[in-house]
């Protein structure tokens, strides 16, 4: 009974961190994507307050862009309980 219990309860716990990194990975991947190509967007208001994008924002942005991916991934493969 009690294993059957925290059989469930584990699954929750991965579903609910799965969850979690899905949005927070999206998130962290559109801000990358955003610093990233910042420049292509045109006439957004922030690109004339802020200038031309310079190198250690588009560092930022690809880092930003490889977290979102791990999490992401990391999500997908609900490995939380070695």
């Amino acid at each position: 009974m009690f294993e059957e219990y925290e059989r469930k309860r584990r699954k929750q716990v991965a579903q609910m961190k799965s969850l979690m990194d899905y949005g927070m990975g999206l998130l962290i991947l559109v801000v990358g994507l955003f610093f990233l190509f910042r420049s292509q967007l045109g006439n957004f208001p922030l690109n004339d307050r802020l200038g031309a994008p310079d190198t250690l924002e588009k560092l930022f942005g690809g880092i930003c862009v490889v977290y979102g991916s791990w999490r992401i991934y990391r999500g997908y493969k609900k490995n939380y309980f070695r």
